[in-house]
């Protein structure tokens, strides 16, 4: 009975086994299936090992691998910015600086190869690339200027950072933009650079003053010109209308001397224009009668 019983439980335990080792195989051909399939994003490049080795790289799209044998890597090629926050330097004139830097990078999608084989990733890429470059080239550069110019000619200390930081971060990697969004000096300086421009305030204020006093006054000068130059035309037309009267007058006066003397007929004839044709009604003792003479022809030789 008992020798019975081991070989049907034997058989059973063994119906059991098949079931679940035939239920594992199926989850891992299926599980093989779903993996052997996979997409990239437009954003993205796929870099293709086989047995841990590099392959290629992959681009969007779905694409196929062989189980177990191949495995893909995503690295973004999309652009990426890098902020450092607190980057220290110290100008030419020894003033010393806090900066706020922005770095926009991305991963040429042709290189993504060289990015896994030599960085694995792009946080380890931009440590070792960029990371390492830039307080170094903000800082030289930096150097390079006053505080002053560093603050007049801010877009000239960008290029100039940017240029330095594209020529010296050498790798799979383009630099797209850097951006110097923050100065931030000590405070003493900023009060001291606050009272200096309140000053050169003060004097272009009073310059512009100056300058539009001096306008007036010349304005006034040539109002005053003006006017006197007006007296003076008006004097000289007022003598020289005198000077013509006088002139007239004097000219007339000669014709008419000049009349007299040629003509005593003519004095008696205004002697005769002027009588009202009345005697005198009183003669003094010893005075004459006055006379005209009337007879004609008479020429008073």
């Amino acid at each position: 009975m008992i020798n019975q019983l081991i070989p049907d439980l034997k058989n059973g335990t063994g119906s059991k086994i098949k079931i679940v080792g035939g239920a594992v195989a199926a989850f891992v051909i299926l599980g093989s299936l779903l993996g052997s399939w996979y997409t990239i994003d437009e954003t993205e490049r796929g870099v293709l090992l086989r047995n841990g080795a590099v392959v290629e790289a992959i681009d969007p799209g779905l694409s196929f691998k062989i189980p177990f044998i191949e495995s893909v890597k995503i690295i973004s090629v999309q652009s990426q910015v890098t902020v450092y926050d607190s980057l220290q330097a110290y100008s030419k004139d020894q003033q010393s600086a806090t900066l706020k830097v922005s770095v926009s990078w991305h991963v040429p999608p042709s290189d993504v190869t060289k990015v896994y084989s030599q960085y694995q990733n792009v946080s380890s890429l931009n440590d070792r690339l960029i990371s390492r470059q830039v307080p170094t080239q903000v800082e030289n550069v930096f150097g390079g200027y006053t505080a002053v110019d560093a603050v007049q000619h801010r877009l000239q200390l960008v290029n100039d950072i940017s240029n330095a930081i594209k020529k010296n971060v050498i790798g799979p990697i383009i630099i797209d933009s850097v951006q110097v969004e923050n100065i931030d000096f000590s405070d003493a300086y900023e009060k001291a650079v606050e009272a200096r421009m309140t000053a050169e305030v003060q004097v272009k204020t009073r310059e512009q003053e100056l300058a539009t006093e001096q306008v007036q006054a010349q304005i006034r000068v040539t109002q005053a010109q003006a006017e006197a130059d007006a007296q003076l035309a008006n004097a000289k037309a007022e003598a020289e209308a005198t000077r013509l009267r006088g002139q007239a007058e004097a000219e007339a006066i000669k014709a008419r001397a000049d009349a007299l003397a040629s003509n005593q007929n003519l004095i008696e004839l205004t002697k005769a224009e002027r009588w009202n044709g009345v005697l005198p009604t009183t003669v003094l003792p010893s005075g004459t009668l006055p006379f005209i003479d009337t007879t004609p022809g008479k020429s008073g030789h």
